[in-house]
């Protein structure tokens, strides 16, 4: 089940360890040699162990901490489109979630917050080392601004849910750099935001076959637009989503099949956590994003249901709520019956992958990529800022691209949003958000950010100025001695 790495977060050592791997061919950087250990001294010295020392961090990504338990409790069950889901007695621990009773001492919280430290340590090993190897200078740039990228992308994750948090940029080089004091999240947004400018200035617009799923110029300024728009700086917003829609994406025709695996890195993916079931190698098929949200005892553990709010947001007809849902008793578009015998009413179909593909001895749905930002998204962020800054027109156009592509060809359903006043349109944008977005690790966090939560998630304990933020790991303030501090309230 659980794979855990048992690496603290701030004081990670630079070890590359079981996660260095090779590119030669369409995601063949996710196979990793099997106890491919190379001792870090004698690492760092060419452009080969630089390529390594990046696919290690895209590794990482798709690793228990990065998108497990933890994941989603932290990132989904305490919203309202989201239940524990499995039986009333598994993993009860997500109640404390949902309810918003948990406390410091939770291990899920540290499973988060050592997660995303990882992927940092896995970048800023790459950040002080590649600089010093003799190599083609502009793959060199390239792979420093994608260890820019996923940096930015884990602080972000980490300043959404805990606030405060240690800003660390470099690996520590003596014991007096391992213990650091957390840093405001203004701090921690401007660092964010001067990786991904950084970033975005270096990364390539697309990538060949070989390098399919990494970090692109649209990934960063769209991720850059998202972290904007959770600052309220809305004139960025606008700018940044304008400039990511003249790069070519597009929403991908058919909603439900745009997540099917097939339709993987499609034209409306910014960035995907990359994952693929190799039947060679079985500890690189280590993903556990699909498995754990899948039908209980078919296909997977049966976590993270759709919850029955979710069920009644989608508008009558809306295509997206069968899309979204997988209900007990369906067949889907792929052929499989969801038997009647299941435990839960309903399953996240965004995370589905056809039943006929589970191999013994594998995670189910190993090779479902988690789709981290999508063209979608943009859009919608593009209209919620037009409409901020006093520009429906713009605004209705961006919000009825998405709902245009969700309607298909039947005119009956979904029809074009045609309000220009200011509040009745931010209402539809933030509705649209709910239904498009749903069981996408979003819906939370806006509602948090809209102002909205003591009115959403009030009636299942949240609270105002506590729960904004999760509590910090006690593990990591009693490691720092006290200099880290407790979030108000826990």
């Amino acid at each position: 089940m659980k794979k855990n790495i048992n690496i603290r977060s701030c004081v990670t050592a630079a070890v590359l360890g079981m996660i260095l791997f090779t590119s030669s061919c369409k995601k063949d950087f996710l196979n990793v040699p099997p106890q491919a250990q190379q001792p870090s001294v004698t690492f760092w010295q060419n452009q080969d162990d630089a390529l390594k020392g990046v696919n290690a961090i895209y590794a990482n990504l798709r690793s228990w901490n990065n998108v497990g338990f933890n994941t989603i409790a932290i990132e989904s069950t305490g919203s309202d489109e989201a239940d524990k889901g499995s039986t009333p007695t598994d993993a009860t621990f997500f109640n404390l979630y949902d309810q918003f009773t948990v406390t410091s001492t939770h291990g899920t919280l540290q499973d988060f917050w050592t997660g995303q430290y990882q992927n940092i340590n896995l970048c800023n090993q790459v950040l002080d080392n590649v600089p010093n190897i003799t190599m083609d200078e502009s793959l060199k740039a390239r792979y420093l601004a994608e260890a820019k990228f996923i940096r930015a992308y884990s602080y972000f994750r980490l300043v959404r849910a805990y606030g405060r948090v240690p800003l660390r940029l470099n690996i520590p080089k003596d014991n007096t750099e391992y213990n650091i004091p957390q840093a405001e999240r203004s701090a921690v947004y401007a660092q964010i935001e001067k990786d991904l400018t950084e970033a975005a200035a270096a990364l390539p617009q697309s990538y060949g076959g070989a390098d399919l799923g990494r970090a692109t110029k649209g990934a960063a300024l769209g991720m850059k637009a998202k972290v904007a728009m959770y600052q309220n700086k809305w004139a960025d917003v606008l700018a940044l989503t304008n400039q990511v829609m003249g790069l070519g994406y597009d929403l991908f025709p058919d909603f439900e099949k745009g997540f099917r695996t097939q339709n993987e890195n499609s034209v409306e993916s910014l960035f995907e956590v990359q994952a693929e079931l190799l039947q060679s190698n079985a500890d690189a098929s280590n993903s556990q994003y699909s498995q754990i949200q899948g039908v209980a005892g078919v296909m997977g553990w049966g976590f993270n249901t759709p919850s029955a709010e979710l069920a009644s947001a989608f508008e009558t007809g809306d295509p997206r709520r069968d899309a979204t849902i997988l209900f007990r008793g369906e067949t889907t578009p792929q052929g499989d019956l969801v038997p009647t015998s299941v435990p839960n009413e309903h399953y996240n179909q965004k995370s589905y992958v056809p039943f006929n593909t589970r191999v013994s001895g594998f995670n189910e749905g190993a090779q479902q990529n988690f789709r981290v930002l999508r063209f979608a998204d943009v859009l919608l962020m593009n209209a919620e800022a037009a409409n901020e800054l006093g520009n429906p027109s713009q605004a209705l156009t961006s919000l009825n691209r998405v709902r245009r592509r969700a309607r298909g060809t039947n005119t009956a359903i979904l029809p074009d949003v045609t309000t220009t006043d200011q509040t009745a349109l931010r209402n539809a944008i933030w509705k649209e958000r709910q239904v498009e977005l749903a069981m996408e690790n979003d819906r939370y966090f806006d509602v948090i950010r809209q102002g909205r939560a003591a009115q959403v998630f009030g009636p299942k304990g949240w609270k105002a100025n506590k729960n904004e933020v999760w509590p910090i790991p006690q593990t990591e303030i009693d490691l720092s001695g006290g200099l880290l501090t407790q979030n108000p309230g826990y």
